[in-house]
């Protein structure tokens, strides 16, 4: 493939509530800093590169980015390099964010907010990105417990006018039964790859079923996380890759895409030519035996 001439066009679409987004997008994770994200001592990113990332990723066609307030580092927030570099926003473009966890500007974690603290986060995406509404928020969830109360208020949010659509991060089956009692979801986003997190696969055509978007976030990077990829891969993937003459990462993105046409992908990055890697593997087609032995190594690598 040749990574250069294709577009997020290629990954097909998906529509989130009444948005249109190529299905393809870009998770902000990674702009602020260069190495681990989201620790107290990141080093910032360089900001012209930061933000022709994201004026690169436009061109390619991507209209769809997932970030957060809570992305930042001591010089910089993916917010306002979403800003900086996107604004007057195109006219199709949707931006993800999520409310939820919190970080002192020391960069370390505070509680998870509470229903009345939500409002707050809103609000601070809101001025961060120089919009009047946010596309999509979603509720990020640590544990079991009952989300009803601070779904609640973002659902409230929504009926103000502050928040188009609602989705949910790091959740379970139960969590999203509760939200829809209370108001549409239109996405989950959840940890889930190639041999990452298998038990999710059934959750994953759940949401398909009911026509919601299954976003899967560190597709490529695993266990890794917030570190990025560790680098070593299983001879089944890279069989696949050397096929295709693409990268691992690029087959692991793609096989995410395969696995329903209601699965997005966000990977994230502050390289241009892994940006335009990533985007490229929307164009990517497994074959029917591929998919069989990534499916297998899935079960086998959890």
């Amino acid at each position: 493939m040749t990574s250069q001439t294709i577009t997020a066009a290629a990954s097909g679409t998906w529509t989130l509530g009444d948005l249109t987004i190529n299905r393809i997008g870009f998770g902000a994770m990674r702009l602020p800093q260069t190495g681990e994200a989201l620790i107290a001592d990141a080093t910032p990113r360089d900001r012209a590169e930061a933000v022709s990332v994201l004026r690169t990723a436009v061109e390619l066609g991507v209209n769809h980015i997932d970030t957060a307030a809570f992305y930042f580092s001591s010089l910089r927030s993916a917010n306002e390099l979403i800003s900086r570099a996107l604004a007057p926003y195109p006219n199709d473009l949707v931006i993800a964010t999520k409310v939820g966890p919190g970080r002192d500007p020391s960069g370390q974690w505070l509680p998870h907010a509470t229903p009345g603290q939500l409002r707050g986060q809103v609000e601070e995406n809101l001025r961060q990105l120089g919009r009047d509404h946010l596309d999509v928020v979603n509720l990020r969830i640590v544990g079991t417990d009952s989300i009803a109360e601070r779904f609640g208020a973002l659902a409230e949010l929504r009926q103000a006018g502050l928040i188009r659509h609602l989705g949910l991060s790091n959740i379970t089956p139960q969590h999203l039964g509760e939200a829809r009692a209370i108001a549409p979801v239109v996405c989950v986003q959840n940890m889930y790859g190639i041999g990452v997190r298998p038990e999710q696969d059934a959750f994953l055509r759940d949401c398909g079923e009911q026509g919601i978007a299954f976003v899967p976030f560190y597709s490529i990077a695993g266990t890794g996380r917030q570190a990025g990829a560790t680098g070593a891969e299983h001879d089944e993937l890279l069989t696949v890759a050397r096929a295709h003459a693409v990268s691992a990462a690029q087959v692991r993105l793609a096989w995410t895409l395969h696995r329903g046409p209601h699965v997005l992908a966000i990977p994230g990055t502050g390289d241009p030519h892994h940006l335009a890697a990533n985007v490229a593997a929307g164009a990517l087609r497994l074959s029917g035996d591929e998919l069989a032995a990534l499916d297998a190594l899935h079960q086998r690598a959890a």
